[in-house]
């Protein structure tokens, strides 16, 4: 792997051991890619902020490091923590856990990331202009930074993304390389489309026939797509396979220039029957309602508001999205709509990765392929999945009462 004078230097510890550190990580998985060099990045994006993940052993290994002397170069934001990091006593978090989450967010503080907990860093400002390397590692933001913006980024681990970012660099291979994004399978959408669910149900049967490459979907409601729906199909994709990048059709940036050539595997999708037989046969009665994965945008959080104005709820709906856009939503008198329903827009955090397993939740629905993906083996709980509407529905009625799961 061909190194500058200056990033050999870091690798021999010229600027701390900290930075040696880093850059010995980002050149190690340089070398299992067959990376030829690094590349300057951007921004990063770092997961594994929960203390549920990381536990003591991952709270030390940051503070050490820190200790080291490393600190981010290039702008560097987090993935969500474990819970509220302003309201989680109000919301009934262990306050234990608080305790220590708190100690991860000075250590993650330590290193110079910002202290912004969200796993849409594109919803509050930091939005990769097309071809521009950065270094994401959370699953969904990744999708929607290749496929949506035209970024350019693999799917890093945790370490590997803190370790560009503090180094600004990433080794150049995968999709950071013009050769490996155009598209190795094609989807060819023959059904209508119309929620957000819709799509995240698209992504889910995706998923589960092409396990990785790069996908390349057709189809005539496919034209109407937003960013939104485009977000879900991306967070249901990276779910059940490996795909970190998808190209739509006269839709998303780099769509013409991958234009399939050649003869690709088709794979096509008459209906989401099967799709929405996989999920939504239990429970019936609902602890949480859950909304926000990926967290939402400020234009969704007003489509919330809209459909709770008036209503009162049987059961707790939480709305996850970053603290910024909660603070907007205070001063556009959105949030006060929303929680005098007994709704409750809660930031920094995500279900999945909050101990809510200690808070009494057994049960919950969501309108994110996701979060019913990985709630129950995180955070044990039974699961069903709908659309917003049906979410809101049950969040007013505390139970599910049957009906299209899509309408």
């Amino acid at each position: 792997m061909y190194l500058t004078d200056e990033e050999k230097a870091m690798l021999e510890g010229a600027q701390g051991e900290g930075v040696r550190k880093a850059m010995e990580i980002v050149t190690a998985l340089g070398t299992v890619y067959g990376a030829e060099r690094l590349v300057p990045i951007e921004h990063a994006h770092v997961a594994g902020v929960s203390f549920k993940n990381l536990g003591d052993a991952g709270l030390e290994f940051l503070r050490n490091w820190a200790l080291q002397g490393a600190w981010a170069r290039v702008p560097a934001t987090l993935n969500p923590a474990g819970l509220d990091l302003s309201r989680w006593r109000e919301l009934g978090f262990p306050e234990e856990f608080a305790k220590r989450q708190r100690a991860v967010s000075s250590a993650f503080a330590a290193l110079g990331l910002e202290p912004i907990y969200t796993c849409t860093p594109y919803h509050v400002g930091f939005i990769p202009e097309k071809g521009q390397h950065i270094a994401w590692s959370e699953s969904s933001a990744v999708l929607y930074a290749n496929s949506v913006l035209g970024a350019r980024t693999n799917r890093e681990g945790g370490p590997g993304a803190l370790a560009a970012a503090i180094v600004g660099r990433t080794a150049a291979y995968g999709l950071h390389l013009d050769e490996n994004r155009r598209p190795t399978h094609i989807v060819e959408v023959k059904c209508r489309l119309e929620t957000p669910s819709d799509y995240g149900l698209l992504g889910y049967l995706i998923g589960t026939e092409i396990p990785g490459g790069v996908v390349y979907l057709r189809g005539k409601t496919l034209g109407s797509a937003t960013e939104t729906h485009l977000k879900a199909l991306g967070a249901a994709l990276a779910t059940g396979s490996s795909i970190s990048l998808f190209h739509v059709e006269g839709v998303t940036p780099e769509a013409d220039e991958c234009a399939p050539s050649g003869d690709l595997p088709v794979m096509p999708i008459e209906t989401l029957d099967e799709a929405r037989k996989a999920f939504g046969t239990e429970p019936l009665d609902i602890d949480l309602v859950w909304l926000g994965c990926p967290h939402v945008s400020r234009e969704e959080l007003v489509h919330i508001a809209g459909l709770l104005e008036g209503k009162e709820l049987a059961t707790a709906l939480w709305i996850t999205t970053a603290k910024s856009i909660r603070d907007w939503a205070t001063g556009q008198g959105i949030l006060e709509t929303i929680e005098a329903s007994g709704a409750r827009v809660v930031a920094d955090t995500c279900v999945v990765v909050a101990p809510v397993e200690q808070m009494g939740v057994k049960t919950m629905m969501t309108n994110s392929r996701k979060g019913a993906y990985f709630a129950p083996a995180h955070a044990h709980l039974q699961v069903r999945y709908g659309s917003l509407e049906q979410c809101i529905k049950v969040a007013v009625t505390g139970r599910w009462e049957g009906g299209d799961e899509t309408t």
